[in-house]
């Protein structure tokens, strides 16, 4: 009797250890601190959960008082996706910006400075960097989170970006594994589909993890994708060729293997949480990430209760779940390993760079808001076609405001007003939806100059069509593209920011206004 319980009781664990969920609130709720007590080993943080920098060290404190290796998890791509600066903007440009100035030094200091505020709030996994190949132009989900279209460009700021990110102690989760980048659909809402050979799969998709895993990066996020010439039945996430057979097998990745939100549609809309839980684990995952939509006890208990059921069941080997948990507490271990031996944001991986050389690690000294290293890289980003009559008088600015994807959330603010308004006060703006047209816009901006900002115009055709109509009536409008820069450039001039963090507005307006560093 004695050794049943014993068993169940490692089960249990097991089960609670392989589990990444989310929470509401600023603080940990009870039920959350008791489950770390059992023995949950990660939680993942959202922007619903952060307010300042202050208030997260202290929850993470108040998470590492009940277990002093537990792993905090975010997803914070910098970019469009900010969970730190969810309410502001990101304080650095994200991977297309960095892939368009195509400077891996860069790249590696803007992630190093980025795992150092990380660390210095007490996070210590990072749902980062994409590996993604943006092959598709037209990818709802990826788009600017990739470096590029190229997989050797992909591949080498990759590799960079694990090095900066680890080499201040947090261990990078490079994603979405086998490759997201050339797909139609957003695997938040349906499971996409690639239908590409496999030789294409292996130069193109597997380049840039194949450079993680040189790198030595941590963790490895596997993507809600078919691919059917590596497996036609299953999505990766719970398919044993991909995640055993390729990942660790043939690329010889030996670390953590984790999901995309298990409660994302390609996965819940098609095997239930569960289910897609318990073939995860089975197929070589070991964490299971869920909590951007589903962040409640009950998920926690479901999800626990369905992985010892499915060992007890004999569907699940117990020796796979005992694996799964062993490669979750050693990085739990490596963790805490490296923040005891240097401080937080100055640990240094095994294997990879040690530090940050040149003039942009300089440049970036001194800002704890990586506001320095960030502007740098955004300015150097910028692209202008045509000549700039910086404006001299405030403007109109009309956003053209797509929906966001669920990734990148509609919660941060994206545009260049707010910093056109530092600069020129007075400047006035408005947003503008499919429903909208280019006489609503020109009668808003009256006889002001028109600055109008976009986003993937080249994805929304109600976008191009508003633009150009604005363009025949005002041919001195100002456009700046903050998505995908495929369009042909329009405008009297055409900037091109590589992406909507903020420091990508303020470089954008610095060029308007001729008032830059």
């Amino acid at each position: 009797m004695t050794t049943l319980t014993h068993r169940s009781d490692t089960l249990t664990r097991d089960a609670l250890a392989v589990l990444q969920p989310g929470f509401h609130g600023t603080t940990a709720p009870d039920w959350l601190l008791r489950r770390i007590g059992e023995g949950l080993t990660s939680v993942g943080l959202f922007g619903r959960n952060i307010t300042s920098p202050a208030q997260l060290a202290a929850l993470t404190a108040q998470l590492r008082a009940e277990r002093d290796d537990i792993l905090v998890a975010i997803d914070e791509e910098g970019g469009d996706v900010t969970r730190l600066e969810v309410r502001n903007g990101s304080s650095f440009p994200g991977n297309y910006a960095l892939g368009s100035v195509d400077d891996v030094d860069l790249t590696r200091a803007v992630a190093r400075e980025l795992g150092s505020r990380l660390a210095a709030c007490g996070v210590n996994l990072n749902w980062a960097p994409s590996a993604d190949v943006n092959s598709d132009v037209n990818n709802p989900v990826i788009g600017v989170r990739s470096f590029g279209a190229d997989p050797a460009l992909v591949s080498r700021h990759t590799a960079a970006y694990v090095e900066g990110l680890q080499s201040a102690g947090v261990a990078a989760c490079t994603k979405h594994f086998p490759g997201h980048g050339d797909t139609a659909v957003d695997s938040h809402h349906a499971l996409p589909r690639i239908d590409v050979d496999f030789d294409t799969l292996h130069a193109r998709e597997l380049a840039p993890f194949r450079s993680a895993i040189t790198a030595g990066s941590k963790s490895v996020m596997s993507a809600h994708i078919l691919l059917s010439a590596l497996d036609p039945d299953r999505p990766a996430t719970l398919s044993p060729q991909i995640l055993t057979g390729l990942l660790r097998e043939e690329l010889g990745f030996d670390g953590l293997i984790v999901t995309d939100g298990i409660e994302m549609r390609a996965i819940a809309s098609t095997y239930g949480i569960e289910r897609g839980s318990v073939l995860a684990i089975a197929a070589g995952v070991d964490a299971i990430c869920v909590g951007g939509g589903l962040a409640d006890e009950e998920t926690v208990l479901r999800l626990r209760d369905a992985l010892v059921d499915a060992v007890r069941e004999g569907e699940l080997p117990e020796e796979r779940l005992a694996d799964a948990a062993a490669r979750v507490r050693a990085l739990a271990d490596w963790t805490r390993r490296v923040r005891g031996a240097s401080g937080p944001g100055a640990a240094v991986q095994e294997g990879t760079a040690p530090g940050v050389a040149g003039s942009a690690a300089r440049a970036g000294a001194g800002t704890a808001d990586g506001t320095g290293i960030g502007l740098i890289a955004a300015r150097r980003a910028l692209r202008v076609t045509g000549t700039v009559e910086p404006l001299q008088e405030a403007p109109y600015v009309a956003s053209f405001a797509p929906v966001a994807n669920i990734a990148v959330g509609d919660e941060t603010p994206w545009g260049v007003a707010a910093e056109l308004a530092a600069l020129l006060p007075g400047t006035e703006t408005g947003t503008y939806g499919s429903g909208n047209d280019a006489a609503q816009v020109l009668a808003a901006a009256g006889e002001r100059r028109i600055v109008a900002v976009v986003r993937d115009a080249h994805r929304h055709s109600w976008m191009a069509a508003v633009l150009d109509a604005i363009l025949a009536a005002r041919p001195d409008t100002a456009v700046v593209e903050m998505g995908v820069n495929h369009a042909e450039p329009t405008g009297s001039p055409h900037i091109a920011t590589y992406g909507a963090a903020r420091v990508c507005g303020r470089a954008a307006a610095e060029a308007l206004t001729g008032r830059g560093a």
